[in-house]
């Protein structure tokens, strides 16, 4: 079980900051100051929060990007990955519709990026990124994973 700290300060200017452990059960690799790229994650656990400081953003794969009934997030379907969907929010001028991999999809200043994997009984549930998904989302290179062509 992997413990975060967690710093609470009251508003005076006292100095009785205290420290309180809150563990967590769920472990991810993608941790808050960690970089993808050159964009450094801000938060983690669920949506993933990235710093783009207005930087675009790219279609995975070849797949749809379509409104989500989330106010201002976007969804990514593809079949080459069917079972599951990522969802994009923060998104500014996004181009809805079938994109290419790596077409440019919007710009955002801090996009929260979830993955979420289909269940047996149909519903959804958010995953921990790949980090070569979360690549292919914040580079237009066309990176091929698992040994294909480039």
């Amino acid at each position: 079980m992997a413990g975060v700290l967690l710093l609470v300060a009251g508003c005076n200017s006292g100095n009785s900051a205290q420290v309180r452990q809150v563990p967590i059960q769920q472990n991810w690799e993608l941790q808050p100051g960690v970089a993808v790229g050159e964009h450094r994650i801000a938060g983690g656990l669920g949506d993933i929060s990235i710093e783009m400081s207005g930087d675009r953003v790219y279609a995975p794969f070849d797949g749809q990007l379509e409104a989500n009934d989330v106010d201002g997030c976007y969804v990514f379907s593809s079949p080459e990955v069917p079972a599951y969907l990522f969802r994009l929010c923060g998104l500014r001028s996004p181009k809805l519709g079938r994109v290419k991999r790596g077409t440019h999809i919007g710009s955002a200043d801090f996009l929260q990026f979830a993955a979420l994997r289909r269940q047996p009984d149909g519903n959804w549930t958010m995953v921990e990124p790949a980090n070569e998904v979360l690549q292919r989302v914040l580079s237009p290179q066309d990176i091929r994973v698992g040994g294909g062509e480039g």
